[in-house]
């Protein structure tokens, strides 16, 4: 009796999810790569579009925050180099990486992110080292998409800073085609259960209104979840909820590291 294939499904933004695709399928498993969501930029005005010097730190909440503000920048301003006084701040490593590497980013430049061994790359791992300031920014630019969450701009101006909220991105479900869906229901009516990558709540409510107009849902829930935030257990199927680690369920940081490993362990 052959063993079922382990499959892999990837629902990161287009882009993010080609080289860990690669390595899972070097590790034996079959890797779909699927988005939830489209990212969509967001055209502003010139003249509306807050600049970095007006600032005192400017965070990202996300490395699709930071690549759609800068591509915002150069739109308004051409090429430009960002402000010395200015800070930059990121939820994590990855997102910072890739904040160094822009056009613009000099050496000097501060970016301010939760460590590689922080225990979780979020907005509260990134509060815990605002807090290690000698004291917190006042003007702070919060950059995010249109939807989110608000805690660390909440926290923020609890504890006095002035902050603007700027969108620099929609994130809207992706229309998954009849190609995909076929491969999707071809594996739920063989009885291979998927291991599913979710790493926003947004994208877990994309998937499951796309796999319930196609009538996938009782599939959806025998699945297996590899997920880059606790938050994100009670957007997947009740099954793996509850007060003991669930067997369908492995919670990882979100860098491809981390995830490989989770997918490995699941």
């Amino acid at each position: 009796m052959s063993t079922p294939p382990r499959v892999a499904v990837l629902t990161r933004p287009a882009g993010r999810n080609e080289a860990l695709a690669g390595r899972l399928n070097d590790a034996g498993w079959s890797a779909c790569i699927l988005p939830a969501l489209e990212i969509h930029a967001l055209d502003v005005a010139a003249a509306d579009l807050p600049r970095p010097a007006d600032f005192d730190m400017v965070v990202f909440v996300s490395g699709n925050a930071g690549k759609q503000y800068l591509d915002q920048l150069a739109r308004a301003d051409g090429s430009s180099v960002w402000p010395a006084a200015t800070i930059a701040a990121t939820v994590g490593p990855a997102s910072a990486q890739g904040l160094r590497e822009s056009p613009g980013f000099g050496v000097n430049t501060t970016v301010l992110h939760p460590g590689a061994d922080a225990p979780s790359h979020d907005s509260e791992a990134l509060w815990d080292v605002l807090c290690s300031l000698p004291q917190l920014p006042a003007r702070v630019l919060l950059v995010r998409g249109t939807q989110g969450r608000d805690w660390l701009g909440d926290r923020l101006e609890a504890h006095g800073v002035a902050v603007t909220r700027h969108a620099a991105y929609l994130r809207r479900p992706a229309n998954w085609d009849a190609a995909q869906l076929a491969t999707l229901r071809g594996w739920a009516d063989a009885g291979v259960s998927a291991t599913w990558l979710i790493t926003s709540g947004e994208g877990a409510d994309a998937v499951r209104a796309c796999l319930d107009a196609a009538g996938l849902l009782a599939w959806w829930d025998a699945c297996r979840f590899v997920l880059t935030h606790p938050s994100l257990v009670r957007r997947v199927p009740p099954g793996c909820h509850g007060a003991e680690p669930s067997a369908m369920v492995k919670i990882c940081l979100p860098n491809d590291e981390s995830i490989f490993q989770a997918f490995v362990a699941a």
